[in-house]
């Protein structure tokens, strides 16, 4: 197995010993919170261009905090079952994300929408990337044989 390097050569010099379900468990965790992190700077970066007054800006910190804080609390639910490897719950979890992958492709054409929506489009994309290897991560890594 070719894990992280610096994972490896921890626990070949028996410092580290981790399963083959706990390095499962931390790419399942860490892609969620890169997903959480990528969706808290496409809030910020629609909040830095936004063109009107009904719209998340600086302008309104209140708002603008909500609005981070009910993103982080829709991203919550991904994040507990990414603690978890049954089958089910990695397929519950797989279809959470997908909705939160179909956001990041709305995102896309509504960047196009925003004067100078560039920096919304590349997060967007970003977004829509690490999302997609996030459900791919989570439905196809740490398959058992008596799961299938």
């Amino acid at each position: 197995m070719n894990h992280i390097k610096w994972l490896s050569d921890l626990k070949k010099a028996g410092l580290l010993a981790l399963g083959k379900g706990v390095i499962t468990l931390l790419k399942r965790f860490s892609l969620v919170i890169v997903t959480l992190m990528m969706s808290i700077v496409v809030v910020l970066a629609a909040a830095k261009e936004s063109p009107g007054d009904h719209v998340i800006s600086f302008d309104e910190p209140i708002i603008l905090m909500i609005s981070i804080g009910i993103v982080v609390f829709l991203l919550i639910p991904p994040l507990v079952m990414s603690f978890f490897g049954n089958l089910v719950v990695r397929i519950i979890s797989g279809v959470y994300q997908c909705f939160i992958v179909f956001t990041f492709l709305g995102l896309i054409p509504i960047g196009f929408l925003i004067p100078n929506g560039f920096l919304t489009i590349l997060v967007s994309i970003a977004g829509t990337l690490v999302s997609i290897a996030s459900v791919a991560v989570t439905l196809c890594i740490g398959k058992n044989k008596k799961d299938i």
